[in-house]
Formats: structure tokens, sequence, C-alpha cells
């Protein structure tokens, strides 16, 4: 029985059960999460996210879902795609309003195809390429998806882009010594003094669940991501009532490492996970200590995953200095479809050269690999 395409504005008309079936436990992807993006105002079409989800259903029962915005920039991505949108400007040509299948303002890596069967996903892929076309959109992007649905998204015509990012992975460390001991002198040696430089600043911190996150709490984490969106002159994109939002709806998927300092908090991050990842999101501090950016975001969130026996921690958009802290480079992938023939071609040139460049960058990084032996080996 073929199925039934359905565009849905708004989430609150998809029961989450529903949706939170095919979405499985990855937390940005959860019915929760992305309606809290819609009913805070963060992700709207007034902020340049105009929803347009795709649902499959046969026999009435959703089989099938595809997060899709209708973009009219590209803030809030992390694959950028400015020069793509400049060089259609100068030839007078538009590239704005795009498709684009992605959790805004997340970088990380998920399913973006929310269905069980192969052809159930290449229906999904061929529905966003159609509506693409028929709308006269300058082109359709899938950002973070994982690689076995890139690839099918390739095999549907888009092309593939990588890039990398910075993860730590645990083999299964007894705890955070075992952690070190597998990496070089050097490098544990700069690690356990950031330690102790936070520590002698008598800094201390809590690592905070979420049904034990007060408001209060989350007042001061905001006011702590403000700040520090403030100091680099960005503008905050996600607001206290989304943060609010999703700590009542999914305490079970949120980490707040909260610092304090002479018991008075100073800095905070936020991390989501689940039984196989956690993922380290946002963070502010309110001081300057050396080392407490380190230690609040990611050797707090390290301890966390070894405690939890948690094998992946995925840190976020960029960051060489990851590196030396034992977060090795990943390929991560999006998919691409641009509606103008000589435009694409030039962009699928352009992939071609940059992938070639990616791949001597990685050699590189991996040269100056901390550890003795990879992690596990």
């Amino acid at each position: 029985m073929p199925a039934e395409l359905q565009i849905v504005e708004n989430l609150a008309d998809i029961p989450a059960a529903q949706w939170d079936a095919l979405a499985g436990d990855n937390p940005f992807l959860r019915h929760a999460f992305l309606h809290a993006l819609q009913a805070s105002g963060c992700a709207t079409e007034r902020t340049g996210w105009r929803a347009q989800f795709l649902t499959l259903r046969q026999r009435g029962e959703l089989v099938g879902a595809m997060p899709l915005y209708v973009k009219t920039h590209s803030y809030g991505e992390f694959v950028f795609d400015w020069a793509w949108a400049e060089a259609y400007q100068r030839q007078g040509l538009d590239y704005y309003p795009k498709w684009l299948s992605a959790v805004p303002f997340t970088p990380a890596t998920g399913p973006r195809l929310l269905a069980a069967t192969p052809e159930l996903r290449a229906e999904l892929i061929g529905c966003a390429l159609r509506l693409a076309r028929e709308s006269g959109a300058s082109s359709l992007h899938c950002l973070f998806p994982d690689e076995a649905q890139a690839l099918e998204m390739q095999a549907q015509g888009m092309m593939l882009r990588r890039a990398v990012q910075f993860h730590w992975r645990n083999p299964g460390y007894a705890d955070f010594d075992a952690y070190l001991s597998g990496m070089s002198h050097d490098k544990r040696k700069r690690i356990k003094q950031e330690r102790r430089k936070v520590k002698e600043a008598g800094i201390s911190f809590e690592r905070i669940e979420g049904s034990r996150i007060s408001p209060e709490r989350w007042a001061f984490f905001f006011r702590c991501t403000s700040h520090t969106f403030q100091q680099y002159r960005s503008p905050q994109p996600l607001n206290l009532d989304f943060f609010r939002r999703i700590g009542a709806a999914m305490p079970e998927n949120i980490l707040l490492v909260l610092a304090s300092r002479h018991g008075e908090p100073v800095a905070a991050a936020l991390n989501f996970f689940n039984r196989v990842a956690l993922y380290g999101r946002s963070w502010g501090a309110l001081e300057s200590h050396p080392g407490l950016h380190f230690e609040t975001c990611y050797y707090q969130a390290i301890e966390f995953c070894i405690e939890r026996e948690i094998a992946l921690f995925e840190g976020g958009a960029q960051g060489e200095h990851k590196l030396a802290r034992g977060f090795l480079p990943t390929t991560t992938w999006s998919a691409h479809w641009l509606a103008h023939p000589e435009f694409a071609r030039a962009v699928e040139d352009f992939l071609a050269r940059e992938a070639k460049g990616l791949e001597r960058y990685v050699d590189e990084l991996n040269d100056s690999n901390p550890f003795k032996l990879p992690p596990g080996g």
C-alpha cells in the first residue's frame, strides 16, 4: 500500500508517542525537543525557520517522518554555505528561500529520515526533492545525517559534503586516571595542570541531572550563556522558555554541569545524553579562570561518561583545542541538491577539492594524536 504524504507545520499536531516511535532515543529528534523549539518561538517562520515536517502514513499509522524547514538565511546550521549564497547573489539569483532538513542550532549527527525501511526513506528523500523543485527554491540541504543515510541521499542524486568534528570515545575506562594513562606524558601533564588550577581557584563542580534542575538553576544557566554570547557579539538563538520546556519534558536526557567558586555559581554547561552518547551543547561563564572552560565543558562530561559507561561524547562543532584533550577527528556528513545546473556543477567540483583537502587535514590531525595507542588499543 502506498504511503500518504502530509506536510505538518506544527509538530503539536502529531502525537508525541507516534513521532518518538520513529525517532528512537536520539534526544534532539524527540518530539519534546523539536516542539520546544517551535513553542518557545526559537525556530519559527518569524525567525527564518518555517517548519514543513514531512510525514508518511499507511492505514493511518505514521511510518515515516523528516524534520524539514524552509529557511530565509543560513544561521544556526554549522555547515557553512555563505559562499554559495554570495555566488548566487553576484549572478542576480536568489539563494533564499532554501529547504533544509536539520535540527535547528544543533550540530549533532543523527538520522534525518525517520523510517524503518529503505523504501520509505527513499520516499522521504524523493518527496523533499520534489517539494524543493516545485516550490522554485534554490536548493535542498540535509545536515549531519549519519553516514548510511547520507549515502541513501547520494543515491537519489544529492551531493555529499564531509566535515570534521572532534569526538571522545570510551572503550571502557575504569576512571579518569585510566583515560589519562593512555595519553602521552606531556598531554597527560597538561590536563592535570589545568584541573589543578581550577581546584586551586576554589572552584567546585556539581553534575545535576534534569529532574533536579530548579527554575533558578535554569535562569542562572541562561544568564551564563547570554553573557558569553554577548562577549562574542553574537545573538542568543535559544531563550529561557526553550530551556525550561525541555527541562520539564525530557529531564532524563539532560545533564547540567554547575561550577561554583567559594559557594557562588560562576559557570554552567548543558549536555544531552542517552544510553550510548553524550552531546555537549551550550556553556557560559560569569568569571574567567584558567582551565574553567575545559573542566566545565569537557572533563566533567568525560567523568560522567566513564561513570555511566557511555561510549561516545560529541563535544560540538569545530575546536582543534579538543584534540589535545583526547577528542579525535571524526567525519560528519551533509547532503546537498541545487536547482541551478551550472551552480550544481560548480559546487560538485568544489566539494571534490574540499574533500581532498579535508583528507590531508585529518592526516595532519592524526599525526598529533595525544594517545600512545588508540583508545582501547
